[in-house]
């Protein structure tokens, strides 16, 4: 007797003590993954081959938060995904995953067969067969994969075409940018990065989440005590910079600042990508930087933050043996970037001798508690490039109300910057540089989870787009896809992959 859709239904532990037993007993287990948002023809097909080559078919279904398709997505919620999927008659049992890492639930489920979809398009398979190539000796092991035939059509395709999901601006933006840029194009770009040398020089931050629950207000101060629930602890600041660089270029190499007093290096060092090289200069007034958030879980709303830090300037010996150590090192790189956050790192005679290094470099200067009013991108000359959000851009130019293209065009001006972007929120962003190019770019974010560090990715991904000379309309399109992914992420608790960008890319586009 068939197993009725909702008893096919399984915790993941479940379903993997379940596979464990099917193997034992001799059956083999094949598995498909993946959002099944649509069950359209293209998906019938695949999951039918993909039973032909085993006894017990299993689907496990990409979680929400997880689903990295464009605006809108998913169109059902996991739960209604995965009922649709276990209505269907071939398939025996049905998952929903995280999928936070990707295909890490094929090496928890080991099955047999894993069995892929072959898209209709060249442009799709090359999107998966860079993932593919770069993740299934991670992940699949032993684990054999079968092609199958299926996804003729592409839900993403379908959805963009029939469903309401974008608003006017985006679509009309998305029909004007397809005509002049494909996926082919783009991803050949992005790809091209790799052998870019960058030097990232910049303020490296500790992110702690403190997660509390609302206990009640205090009997003895007009307070809201909180039960501490748990904690999770981040690289953020330039290190989380440098890890998503990490993704675009085989050479990264970072210089930041530690304290001697709660180093907490071995926890950085850990952090960094493997093709991460670091090197750490310490302070001996603070600890390293450290910004403790404590958050509400339950409505995952920030209560409030305390920060450790020491955010005078650095003194003047320790000053002199970085700019000593820069002098003998940049001329090694194509691009170096500032990521300047205002805590004491980036005195004025490390900028000039980076300015006058004669490497093109790239500036983000950060506005924080710490630092309002003070860490302007006006400090810096000739920059080849400045990724700034709207306060920080406009309290640089003193200018409220003016529109936002005339008060970028003041800062491009002022500072003889070559380009400049602007993030704007819900707006998008808006780019300039000094060939008079001006450029607008919806955004294309529609599910936040947490917008802390997603202008560093941001500014990670254009940076070196900027460099490689990419159009000024490719590049924003860049960054504000990367956005759309980087507000998905709790924090820095990963970086932004460049496979994750290809397929939000390419779901766009379709």
């Amino acid at each position: 007797m068939k197993n009725s859709p909702k008893s096919k239904i399984l915790l993941l532990d479940d379903l993997i003590k379940k596979v464990s037993s099917l193997r034992a007993s001799g059956k083999v287990v094949v598995q498909s993954h993946g959002i099944f948002d649509l069950i359209h023809p293209g998906v019938i097909e695949h999951l039918k081959s993909a039973k032909e080559r085993g006894d017990i078919l299993i689907a496990t279904v990409i979680a929400d938060k997880d689903v990295r398709k464009g605006p809108g997505r998913p169109i059902f919620p996991g739960n209604l995904r995965a009922d649709n999927v276990a209505s269907l008659s071939m398939i025996d049992y049905v998952c929903v995953v995280s999928d936070e890492k990707p295909f890490e639930c094929v090496k928890r489920i080991k099955p047999d067969i894993f069995a892929r979809g072959k898209s209709i398009k060249d442009q799709a398979n090359e999107i998966s067969n860079k993932i593919f190539e770069e993740e299934k000796e991670l992940y699949f092991g032993k684990v054999r994969i079968h092609e199958t035939g299926g996804f003729s059509l592409s839900s993403s395709e379908i959805i963009n075409n029939f469903l309401d999901i974008y608003p006017e601006e985006v679509k009309s933006f998305l029909k004007r940018f397809s005509k002049k840029y494909n996926f082919k194009e783009i991803s050949e770009k992005i790809n091209s990065l790799k052998k870019l040398k960058i030097l990232l020089i910049g303020d490296g931050i500790i992110d702690e989440y403190h997660y509390c629950e609302a206990m009640g207000r205090s009997a003895k101060a007009p307070l809201v005590v909180n039960k501490y629930i748990t904690h999770e602890v981040f690289a953020g600041g330039a290190f989380a910079i440098a890890n998503h660089l990490a993704g675009l270029s085989s050479d990264i190499h970072l210089v930041s600042l530690l304290g001697n007093d709660l180093a907490k290096e071995d926890f950085i060092r850990s952090s960094l990508k493997p093709n991460v090289t670091p090197k750490f200069f310490y302070r001996k007034d603070g600890s390293t930087v450290v910004k403790k958030r404590y958050i509400n879980q339950y409505q995952n709303q920030k209560l409030f933050e305390v920060n450790y830090l020491s955010d005078a300037y650095i003194n003047g010996g320790l000053e002199s043996e970085i700019i000593k150590y820069l002098k003998g090192t940049v001329k090694s790189y194509d691009l170096i970037l500032i990521s300047d956050f205002g805590h004491g790192f980036i005195t004025n005679r490390i900028i000039e001798t980076i300015q006058n290094s004669g490497v093109k470099f790239a500036v983000n200067t950060q506005t924080n508690a710490a630092n309002a009013g003070y860490n302007m991108i006006t400090k810096y000359r000739k920059p080849l490039y400045v990724c700034l959000d709207e306060p920080e851009l406009r309290w640089a130019a003193q200018e409220r109300f003016a529109d936002i293209e005339s008060v970028a065009k003041k800062i491009l001006e002022s500072i003889h910057a070559s380009n400049l972007i602007v993030t704007l929120g819900k707006r998008g962003s808006f780019g300039i540089n000094n060939k008079d190019q001006v450029n607008h770019t919806p955004i294309f974010s529609s599910k936040v989870i947490d917008t802390v560090g997603a202008g560093d990715a941001f500014f990670a991904f254009t940076a070196p787009c900027i460099a490689q000379k990419m159009p000024l309309d490719l590049v924003s399109f860049i960054g504000n896809a990367v956005g759309a992914l980087a507000v998905q992420i709790v924090c820095n608790k990963r970086p932004v992959e460049k496979y994750e960008l290809f397929e939000f890319i390419h779901a766009l586009l379709e």
